[in-house]
């Protein structure tokens, strides 16, 4: 019986598992060293906020795995031999394998900052961070902290402290929140609503140094104005970076990432690599090389797995959309919107008058193609605009079946007349809003 093993238990690499059990009965291993059971990344914040405790995070009951025949094993691979294909693991214990995915995630950025290893100085990424940022805050006073990089990961740590009442100075490199991202009008947004919120936000400011105690650990920082700040726990969320130390001495091609081609395939025969860690040899127009994001990573897992078993599929993505939340404004993007608009595209913006609610169109000058959709406040339907940027619709034609796109919950106001009257407005277009329709909205129609 072919063996398939995978290294990592994230959504890659779990998503593969299933897979492949669904469409073989290959024996499947599954190698972590980070917990027994997969659970969802994107709810560590919310154990530590006390919203759910941590066995809430996994999706699958413990049982799940022996039932459907996928071998779970804790353990730290430390080198692989590709021509006899054999792993070897920190205990001393060898492993053969028929195919292999590598699906072994990201570590936090660390960027050689003096005073980067005391102790009360964390990344956030891994279930090993969640535990020590509550030991960190919890065994020892914590009155104020600091965090050092201005995008998702930073936000969420925010939030997580604030909820504890720990003052919060956040350091931003940019000239706005998330500068690389968001455009100037949505980052206005967020940013009013974290000062909002008491997080003290520190534009074009960098990390110089983290001050040790007399304990070995953190009791200020210096800034790259000069100022210097008490803090006794330091969040440093610059980014995360593929987790592929143990794989660059090895015959295995590397860069940044484990370089993958359109297969997900890696230079060495039987190899495959997904989620954070691959990067592609030739991306996909308007792709990143490493794409680190949850739903990429899925479906990363989802191709390996049909190629694996005997249907060789290339990885498509489809378009770009992201979701997230700021504290409590939820963020959704959808097709190609640049935190700096480019000279052929022209963009369309409406904001709620409470500040909280924004949408922000962008779309071709000369052919009113509609390219990308930013929303703050407003939930959108993910398949509706998948099929408006697949049949290149215009911008009118979206602004047309605009309620067809809504995902709000019942009872919430909805907004969408107001937002195309502001665009007819603007544009001297005489759009009229069509009723929501299931037909539409279900694709028959």
């Amino acid at each position: 019986m072919e063996h398939v093993v995978i290294i990592g238990n994230g959504i890659s690499g779990v998503t593969a598992a299933r897979h492949i059990r669904k469409l073989s009965n290959k024996r499947i291993t599954i190698f972590s060293v980070e917990t027994d059971y997969f659970f969802s990344r994107t709810a560590l914040m919310y154990v530590y906020m006390g919203h759910m405790k941590f066995e809430h995070t996994q999706p699958y009951e413990n049982w799940f795995w022996a039932k459907n025949r996928i071998e779970l094993k804790k353990g730290f691979v430390e080198s692989i031999d590709y021509s006899s294909k054999k792993l070897s693991l920190s205990g001393g214990d060898q492993f053969t394998y028929d195919k292999l995915i590598l699906a072994v995630g990201s570590k936090p950025n660390k960027f050689g900052w003096p005073g980067q290893n005391l102790k009360g100085v964390q990344g956030l990424y891994s279930k090993q961070d969640l535990d020590l940022m509550e030991e960190n805050t919890s065994r020892h006073k914590v009155d104020r902290a600091v965090i050092v990089g201005g995008g998702l990961i930073g936000v969420e740590m925010a939030e997580m402290l604030h909820s504890r009442n720990i003052s919060v100075s956040f350091f931003v490199r940019e000239d706005r929140f998330w500068g690389n991202v968001l455009p100037l009008k949505e980052a206005a947004i967020v940013e009013e609503h974290l000062i909002k919120k008491g997080v003290d936000l520190r534009f074009n400011t960098e990390l110089k140094e983290i001050i040790s105690d007399e304990n070995g650990r953190v009791k200020a920082v210096i800034a790259s104005t000069g100022e210097e700040l008490a803090c006794q726990f330091v969040g440093l969320t610059t980014g995360v970076s593929p987790n592929i130390d143990f794989l660059k001495d090895s015959d295995l091609e590397t860069e940044e990432g484990i370089v993958v081609n359109q297969f997900l395939e890696t230079n060495q025969t039987d190899v495959y690599s997904i989620g954070d860690c691959a990067q592609f040899s030739k991306p996909l127009a308007g792709r990143k090389k490493i794409e680190q994001v949850w739903y990429t990573g899925r479906i990363m897992g989802e191709t390996v797995a049909q190629t694996i078993c005997g249907n060789k599929l290339a990885y498509k993505p489809g378009h770009w959309f992201n979701s997230a939340k700021f504290f409590d404004i939820e963020y959704q993007t959808y097709g190609c919107l640049n935190s700096m608009l480019q000279e052929d595209e022209t963009n369309f913006y409406w904001e709620h008058k409470n500040g909280k609610m924004c949408m922000h169109f962008v779309f071709d000058k000369a052919s009113r193609k509609f390219l990308g959709l930013n929303t703050l406040g407003i939930r959108i339907r993910h398949e509706v605009m998948d099929r408006h940027l697949d049949a290149d619709a215009t911008i009118d034609k979206v602004m047309e079946q605009l309620k067809d796109a809504n995902f709000d919950p019942e009872f919430y106001r909805l907004y969408e007349d107001e937002i195309v009257a502001k665009f007819n407005q603007e544009q001297g277009t005489k759009i009229t809003v069509k009723k929501r329709s299931w037909k539409r909205i279900l694709g028959l129609g």
